[in-house]
């Protein structure tokens, strides 16, 4: 088994994006009551009230200062009062002001990091199985939704073969220079004879010598614009079909997700099942995948954001934790990440989502 990886300074400095932990515009005491407030909401989901504060508090304030503080951070769009509670809840705004200035996190424990890659170390897996385990490992570390991004691939191709599937569709398969298999299914005319598709894979595999797919379409483009070669003209059509099965939706791209349920345990509201049903719709496309390597792209650790902060999904309520998966050469070959309600446990799950990604980062380099 691998050794764990050692502690992350990357966590440590939590994103590249955060400021100097501060507090602008409060002072300790209010600061103080908005942190015990958000630390609350993330332990039970309920309004938090001045008598609570008053026994969690590390300074002596009466409920009546308290009450006032409360007050001034309600005013500040900080804290709000669901229905008629006495008590407060954070904002969004209130949440991203704890996340940058407040929140207090740790290394991941040693025992945390040699379950994560013992459990995705393990020998005779695919490497899809071990990113839909990483996903799975997110989502039960988390109690949330996990999300394991591996991007298109843009390495060389060994071999390309068509199968006959009958009722004019055929199974494109694609072996990778690393012996990963990937396959496609392709529309062909009715009736078309099984010596084309062999003609077909034929040409292709005399011209890949090492060469990736986006170079192989150019150069094969090329001889069929010209007409050099000797492919009639069914064989042709499955090269060009073929071919563009990978360049449409990206070659290799797979976002797994595990634990969607996760985001649906404590939703009463219909808007708010609404808003998650249209999560997991954007969760399926390709645009979402793009989305999410673009944010990982742009730190260089681990990111969160909160409501539509991402511009991934407009759903409030919501929060993303990413992280850019890097293999050796410091070269982003994947993105992981949680999605979970907004009362997430991010001091938890951070220092999580940074480790994961460093060992799928070595999987995938």
């Amino acid at each position: 088994m691998d050794h764990p990886l050692p502690p992350s300074s990357g966590t440590r400095a939590l994103i590249a994006s955060r400021p100097t932990p501060s507090t602008p515009g409060l002072d300790a005491r209010s600061a103080a009551v908005l942190r015990q407030i958000v630390e609350q909401y993330v332990e039970t989901g309920e309004p938090v009230g001045s008598r609570t504060l008053s026994r969690r508090l590390p300074m002596s304030l009466s409920p009546a200062t308290i009450r006032n503080v409360m007050a001034d951070l309600t005013e500040a769009g900080l804290l709000f009062a669901p229905h008629t509670s006495a008590g407060r809840l954070p904002t969004e705004r209130g949440l991203r002001l704890f996340v940058d200035g407040l929140l207090q996190f740790g290394e991941l424990a040693e025992d945390d990091r040699e379950a994560i890659t013992a459990t995705l170390s393990g020998s005779g897996r695919s490497l899809e199985d071990t990113l839909a385990e990483a996903s799975t490992l997110l989502s039960g570390l988390s109690a949330a939704a996990g999300l394991v991004l591996a991007p298109k691939s843009d390495g060389a191709v060994r071999h390309i073969e068509f199968v006959p599937l009958g009722s004019g569709r055929a199974l494109v398969v694609l072996v990778n220079a690393d012996g990963q298999v990937e396959n496609r299914i392709l529309d062909i005319p009715p009736g078309l004879p099984p010596s084309a598709l062999e003609q077909a894979g034929n040409y292709l595999n005399a011209r890949l010598s090492g060469r990736g797919l986006a170079d192989l379409q150019r150069l094969v483009a090329a001889e069929l614009a010209a007409n050099r070669t000797e492919l009639d003209a069914l064989s042709s059509q499955v090269v060009e079909a073929g071919l563009a099965t990978w360049t449409g939706e990206g070659r290799g791209g797979s976002l797994i997700v595990r634990g969607q349920a996760r985001l649906l345990s404590d939703v009463t509201q219909i808007e708010r099942l609404t808003a998650i049903q249209l999560l997991f719709e954007r969760l399926e496309t390709q645009e979402t995948m793009l989305r999410l390597l673009e944010l990982a792209e742009k730190s260089d650790g681990v990111r969160i954001f909160i409501g539509a902060e991402s511009g991934l999904f407009g759903a409030a309520g919501l929060s993303m934790v990413v992280a850019p998966a890097r293999n050796a050469a410091n070269r982003i070959v994947g993105a992981i990440g949680v999605i979970g309600p907004t009362r997430i446990n991010y001091g938890r799950i951070i220092p999580v989502v940074d480790y994961t990604a460093r060992v799928i980062g070595r999987l995938l380099g």
